[in-house]
């Protein structure tokens, strides 16, 4: 949306967060972001107010306002042809859903640019959650290296895929109730064996534990947990926890009264954990969602941080011809080996598919344009962890 406003020469007003779709959190934008940094850092670029003007809030209290979502992955001129009209003849135009709505290719380089700037510059956390990530870090750092787990494993996550791997029939039927009450979660009916097999669900915690393990991981390393609760708790933890004993969290490392600001707002939670992540030693998602694609690109920009990227539908394959015997120990390990050896996040040209914006890589996973190929890569070997 900066980037928009700057083509098109308006003024940005600081962006709302959705509280209706599925988060509870009642986090304004400025809960979570230091806005005056925000605003300054991109002063010789777009105007952005934290408000609107009295006489432009009147009219969008009257109702005068004109509210839509932008078409996914457009063109920047688009925006030109179609918002700006729209922009002229209303006064304000609100944007209500604005994530994926820029294509990844196909933009000029200065457009991609002032992308990074914002993701890597412009957007900097509420010094509250900066002072508290640091001290979640420097724990960390006292006992040694870390890897960040990425473990999309909780309840929303599992009812909005339809993945149910290793859940119990109960837990199964809990998952799909949630799914139904969500009326804007449009697919319903999921077959989760086919969807896992296609690489659409996230590893569970028992995957995650063979994966870590076949990528010789040495279960001597801090592994912190990036993730709200996991679904299924500690029994669906225990093989994780039996094969890594040194798992901490930002609730197993600091006081709950340091966390006590922090309760039911999901996500300056996942801010803190975003923080983490991009200082941890290697990164490891187990789902590729939105936060693990922007940690994957903000540690492309620190200098090709180490993150493992796991392909999913190979390693599901893999883990079940293991489980059944049909792969011993070793052949296993040395599949999953193989397979990732150019999946850890070092210099790669982005994936284009033309008219499938949606399987390409995300440009915010790798700008490439903003990245320094001269770089070395900051990272540990994987193997003899």
């Amino acid at each position: 949306m900066v980037t928009i406003a700057r083509y098109l020469n308006v003024t940005l007003i600081v962006p709302e967060l959705d509280k209706t779709s599925f988060w509870s959190d009642p986090s304004e934008f400025q809960d979570i972001f230091d806005v005056d940094h925000f605003i300054m850092s991109l002063r010789d670029e777009v105007r952005i107010l934290k408000e609107l003007p009295p006489r432009l809030k009147r009219r969008v209290e009257i109702g005068m306002v004109y509210s839509m979502p932008p078409i996914s992955w457009s063109d920047i001129s688009y925006y030109h042809n179609q918002i700006l009209p729209l922009i002229k003849k209303y006064k304000v135009v609100h944007l209500n859903k604005t994530d994926t709505r820029l294509a990844n290719n196909g933009q000029p380089l200065e457009i991609q640019k002032l992308r990074c700037r914002v993701n890597f510059s412009a957007l900097r956390f509420t010094s509250q959650i900066e002072e508290l990530g640091k001290r979640v870090v420097k724990l960390l750092r006292q006992n040694g290296p870390f890897i960040v787990l990425h473990l999309r494993y909780e309840m929303d996550m599992l009812a909005f895929s339809g993945c149910t791997q290793g859940c119990n029939s109960e837990e199964v039927e809990e998952l799909t109730r949630m799914r139904y009450a969500y009326p804007w979660w449009k697919e319903k009916i999921i077959n989760s064996d086919l969807k896992r097999k296609d690489g659409f669900c996230p590893l569970t915690p028992e995957e995650t534990a063979l994966i870590l393990r076949a990528l010789d991981i040495d279960n001597s390393y801090q592994i912190y947990i990036a993730a709200g609760e996991i679904y299924g708790g500690q029994r669906r933890m225990a093989t994780l926890a039996a094969a890594y004993p040194k798992l901490v969290r930002k609730e197993t490392l600091l006081e709950p009264s340091d966390l006590g600001f922090f309760q039911n707002h999901s996500s300056q939670m996942a801010a803190l954990d975003y923080l983490v992540s991009l200082e941890s030693d290697i990164f490891i998602p187990t789902y590729d969602g939105n936060m693990a694609k922007v940690v994957e690109g903000h540690r492309r920009f620190l200098g090709f941080k180490q993150t493992i990227l796991l392909e999913r539908r190979l390693l599901v394959d893999l883990i079940d011809q293991y489980n059944s015997g049909t792969l011993s120990w070793y052949e296993f390990s040395d599949a999953v080996n193989e397979s990732h050896e150019n999946r850890k996040g070092q210099p790669t040209q982005r994936l284009v598919i033309p008219d499938r914006p949606k399987e390409e890589d995300y440009f915010y996973a790798n700008p490439e344009e903003c990245l320094q190929p001269s770089y070395s890569r900051l990272d540990l070997p994987v193997g003899g962890l």
